[in-house]
């Protein structure tokens, strides 16, 4: 090979190896921000609701943790719901009402440094310590009734370890991923796996669970396809459901009758 071009092919190599160092780098630094994508509130925000509500602020090792915690007369029990990234309590919120005709409370917080709460998220394991911060503040009210743990996307994956820990009478995983690496390699295949900092395996915590699964995912769903789900149903140890909604994606899912009847008649009285 001449010279010329062999100095022409290094410095292409060279440029390369750079820039997938300097994306690998960012991917490892930066990938809070890919994985929580939350917005902010402002601090003086006035949530808006269809029901009732008090807004907690939870205090957290280095943070306040901002959650609602909707109430009925005489509930039948409590949902505790882990939602997925992006947006705030005001976002999440706009299906609200659907606990008032299953007649449940409901409660949600944001995490570290979304919405209106404070700090950031810096670890997996700080952010399962904030989720059973949250659920012992929250689980004493309701010693002498039903409490599901309820995660979504994300959410799921801090439900399903929150639920190895706890004991929920029913443990609803809508949309969930086998582990965070496979989605990771997904959509980054050329990054190696030790760049991953937030596992989140509940492919390996899921037969760890007691409770009863329901398992809700839509067949439409590109974002986190079924296979996922269908792989968390066959390692489940305890009695697990898998209930497939048909023509619902990945942000839909919530609006569909047979994922609104499924839920409310898997909810114990």
């Amino acid at each position: 090979m001449p010279k010329k071009l062999t100095s022409t092919v290094a410095r292409l190599l060279g440029v390369l190896a750079a820039a997938y160092l300097l994306t690998v780098g960012y991917l490892y630094a930066g990938q809070e921000s890919i994985i929580f994508a939350g917005d902010k509130l402002r601090p003086d925000h006035q949530f808006r609701a269809d029901l009732p509500f008090q807004e907690l602020t939870i205090q957290a090792d280095g943070a306040e943790l901002n959650a609602l915690h909707f109430k009925q007369p005489n509930p039948r029990g409590l949902v505790f719901f882990l939602r997925g990234n992006g947006g705030n309590l005001q976002s999440w919120i706009s299906n609200v009402d659907y606990y008032r005709r299953v007649n449940y409370d409901m409660f949600i917080f944001d995490y570290r440094g979304e919405g209106k709460s404070t700090g950031e998220i810096k670890s997996e394991e700080q952010l399962h310590a904030d989720v059973r911060l949250a659920w012992n503040v929250i689980s004493k009210q309701y010693a002498d009734k039903p409490i599901v743990l309820y995660g979504r996307s994300l959410g799921a994956a801090l439900a399903t370890q929150l639920a190895t820990e706890v004991d929920p009478e029913l443990l609803v995983l809508v949309s969930p991923f086998r582990n965070m690496l496979s989605m990771a390699q997904a959509r980054y295949p050329f990054v190696p796996a030790p760049v991953l900092r937030y596992p989140f395996a509940n492919d390996e915590l899921i037969g760890q669970v007691r409770a009863p699964i329901l398992l809700v995912h839509g067949d439409e769903d590109r974002f986190i396809p079924l296979e996922h789900s269908e792989a968390l149903e066959r390692l489940a140890t305890a009695p697990v459901e898998l209930m497939v909604i048909e023509g619902a994606d990945h942000y839909d899912i919530h609006l569909h009758e047979a994922y609104l009847g499924g839920l409310a008649a898997a909810l114990p009285n």
